[in-house]
Formats: structure tokens, C-alpha cells, sequence
């Protein structure tokens, strides 16, 4: 499991570059998450690091790196990160560690070497790392589920972790424009009078998403150890949602309410970065069913969960603070429950937690808890107030993996901004 605590986290490390040792950079020299970019025409793999991205090509070229870390930084290097996620767990820890040694102040890499080769972040484009074979979006916060069904969680909800099967190909990264989707609805909710157009009911949802590495053949489920070592690293993600079609639509379960976009922060941040982060699952309270024996695993039950702090912002105000470790379920147990039907999950599978809700108020991760499903507002800095996102509001989604005694790190931003529905669209 990607839970041992390494030289790669020492809190004391700091880097030459000197924006990676700001208290509130999300990239200092212990993160090194992986993503794609792009310069003019040039499309490449690199590692951020403060402000800067080390592209891992012209690395390469410097013949700095060798073995295991060689190998990994080659499938890094080009024009999609797929390659990455089948190298070898102890390759991408020692491409890991090679950075962490060459990037650190005194260790042995040549900066003279080495500064030509930072990327600054401002001056390139941050692309989808790679296109996902399959989504997954879960539904694992029992806060959420209880104040969406406005009142107890229904049974399956806390037995099994609920989920549906998205669409890869809307995912996009942060930055993208979300357009708003036409679609049917009823006007109010739960009235007869049905319509076609835009949705009136626009939503963001404050979620987490796990890359994959590995999956499973036809037919053999993943035990839960199998599951853990299967998680490559994490990504923000806002699954947006239209609300008016979603509640119109969900006699079987989401559909266009909910494939319409979906924004992923542009960094995976790998598992092996977050060890030090890890914590205990949450527990079970009095009346909710004890974890099910497949979901059950003594290492899962005390280092499960990740404390990640996680907020949203609307026209640069905060209206979300939550935090990971709050979710009923782990990552490990929705990758072991998707597969225990022996549907095969495969390499680049991204799976998603849901609304990350927690119990306090500050807490509701979507604009439906906060303003009671549209029957109350929020009142933004310049006092217009909002049930439900407009057109140009631009909503960002933070993290911050947290621990006493270790450096956080973040994930960059996962933003979008809303663009009006097409033209014609209702016609």
C-alpha cells in the first residue's frame, strides 16, 4: 500500500525553487504531482513544483535520470499520461524520489543544469491529463444523502456505496467552460407542467476523484488490498449538475442531469504523495449497518481516509469548507465494491466520492443543500445574491492534504465558469 512515509515527505526538505517553500503553494518539493501541458504547438508530461513545471523530456535528454526513474519519466513525457499509470508502483516512486533529490536545497542536482528546464506554470496551458476509459461517480457522503432525501439516509446508502456510471467523455479540465444544457424539466419541481430549455436549475457538486492503475479481468472481482494498490493518485472533481432535469429524470438514476461536464483539477497528485495524510475511516454510528465483509480490511479501517481539507468558491467567495475524511466510505472501498460484480475496472478508470458533505453547516458541498433545494439564497461580495448558478459565475474548487508535523499539499484549482445555453436549443 502507498502508505509509508519516505525521505520524499521529510518536512524539513526545501527546494531551490524558491516558490515551492511558500506556506501556501499547493506544489512544495514533497508533492511533485504529475500533468500534461502545453507550450505553443509542443504537447509534453512534466511535474509541477512551486510556480514551475519540470518538463520531464528535455530531463530526460540531460541523462540525469536512469533505471526505474528513467523508465517511469519516459511515460511521462509525452503527450498523455496513460503510459504513467502502467509503470511499475516502485518506478514512479523512484522517479519520485530522483526529482525530490535533484529539485531539494543541497542535494546533488546542478541548478544551472536544471533551471533551464522549469516551465513557468503562467505561461502554459494545463491539459486534461488523459482521457479516461471509464467514469465512475459515487455517492459516499451520508450527510449529503440524508439532507437530499431530507431526512434519514435510506438503507442501501449506508450498506453498499451507491453509484453510476458517468460519461468519460465529458470530463474536462479545469478552465474549460461549462455550458449550460437544455434538457426536459417541470416547472416548478414536481408540478405537470413540462418544458424544454435551458436548465433553470444549475448545480456544482464539491467531489474527489481517484486515478487507477490497475483493474480487474471479466468475471473476478478485487478484494480490498487489491483495490488499494490499485489507486494511481488524486484529482479534484466537480461533477456539475442541472438539478431540473435531474430530479425530473430519476426514476432510474442520473442521466443528462449529470453527463452534460464534468472539471478535474489538471494534476494527479500520487497516492505515495498523500502518506502522510492518511487517517482512520469513519466509524459506524449506533443504528447504521456494520461494514459488509468484502468492504472490511484492518489497514483500510485505520488509514482509509485522507484529511484533505476541501472548499468552494463562488465570484471569489467562500461558501464550502469541508474535508475528506468525512466520507461514510473509502476510495478503496468504492474501486473493491464496482468490481466485486466482476465488472472489469481497467488502467485510467477515473472514480469519483461524490458530494464531499460533512456535518456542519459551512459544510454542504452543493448549492441544493445550501439553499434548501432553491428555497433559500446566498449573497455574494457585490450583494446580488444566488439559488442556483448563473451565467458567467465562475465557481473554484480547493484542496489541502494536511498533518501535523508534514508540509500540505494541494491539488491546483479546478474551476469553471458558466456559458449560456446554446442558441436554439429549446427551439
Amino acid at each position: 500500500m502507498s502508505i509509508e512515509i519516505n525521505a520524499t515527505h521529510d518536512p524539513a526538505r526545501r527546494s531551490w525553487v524558491e516558490s515551492a517553500n511558500a506556506p501556501d503553494t499547493d506544489f512544495p518539493i514533497q508533492n511533485l504531482p504529475f500533468g500534461l501541458f502545453r507550450t505553443g504547438d509542443h504537447v509534453r508530461g512534466g511535474v509541477a513544483i512551486g510556480d514551475r513545471i519540470v518538463d520531464l523530456a528535455a530531463l530526460l535528454e540531460t541523462g540525469l535520470l536512469g533505471g526505474a526513474a528513467a523508465e517511469a519519466a519516459q511515460a511521462a513525457a509525452g503527450v498523455d499520461l496513460g503510459p504513467l499509470l502502467a509503470c511499475a508502483p516502485t518506478a514512479v516512486s523512484a522517479l519520485r524520489a530522483e526529482l525530490s533529490e535533484l529539485l531539494r536545497e543541497g542535494g546533488r542536482g546542478d541548478r544551472a543544469v536544471l533551471e533551464p528546464l522549469l516551465v513557468p506554470m503562467a505561461s502554459a496551458e494545463l491539459l486534461l491529463p488523459l482521457k479516461p476509459t471509464a467514469f465512475t461517480d459515487f455517492c459516499t457522503s451520508i450527510d449529503h444523502i440524508r439532507r437530499m432525501a431530507q431526512g434519514a439516509a435510506p438503507l442501501a446508502a449506508m450498506a453498499l456505496p451507491v453509484a453510476y456510471n458517468g460519461r468519460a467523455s465529458s470530463v474536462m479540465v479545469s478552465g474549460t467552460p461549462v455550458v449550460r444544457p437544455s434538457g426536459q424539466f417541470a416547472a416548478p419541481p414536481g408540478s405537470s407542467d413540462i418544458r424544454f430549455g435551458p436548465e433553470p436549475m444549475l448545480d456544482f457538486e464539491l467531489e474527489f476523484g481517484v486515478w487507477l492503475r490497475a483493474g480487474n479481468a471479466l468475471g473476478q472481482p478485487i478484494g480490498m488490498a487489491g483495490a488499494e494498490r490499485a489507486l494511481f493518485g488524486c484529482c479534484l472533481v466537480n461533477d456539475w449538475s442541472a438539478r431540473g432535469i435531474q430530479f425530473f429524470e430519476s426514476i432510474l438514476g442520473p442521466h443528462l442531469g449529470k453527463s452534460f461536464a464534468t472539471t478535474i483539477s489538471p494534476w494527479i497528485v500520487t497516492m505515495e504523495a498523500l502518506a502522510p495524510f492518511r487517517v482512520a475511516a469513519r466509524g459506524r454510528d449506533e443504528g447504521e449497518p456494520d461494514v459488509p465483509g468484502y468492504l472490511l480490511d484492518p489497514v483500510d479501517r485505520s488509514h482509509g481516509g485522507i484529511d484533505i481539507e476541501l472548499t468552494a468558491d463562488l465570484a471569489g467567495q467562500r461558501i464550502v469548507r469541508t474535508n475528506l475524511s468525512e466520507l461514510f466510505w473509502t476510495l478503496a472501498q468504492m474501486v473493491a465494491h464496482q468490481a466485486s460484480n466482476g465488472a472489469p475496472l481497467e488502467r485510467g478508470d477515473l472514480v469519483a466520492t461524490g458530494t464531499v458533505s460533512g456535518a456542519a453547516d459551512e459544510a454542504k458541498a452543493c448549492l441544493a443543500e445550501i439553499t434548501f433545494r432553491g428555497g433559500a439564497t446566498i449573497t455574494l461580495p457585490d450583494g446580488s445574491t444566488r439559488t442556483w448558478l448563473e451565467d458567467g459565475d465562475t465557481l473554484t474548487l480547493r484542496g489541502r492534504a494536511q498533518a501535523d508535523g508534514y508540509v500540505p499539499i494541494g491539488f491546483g484549482a479546478c474551476a469553471g465558469t458558466i456559458a449560456p445555453a446554446r442558441a436554439g436549443a429549446a427551439a
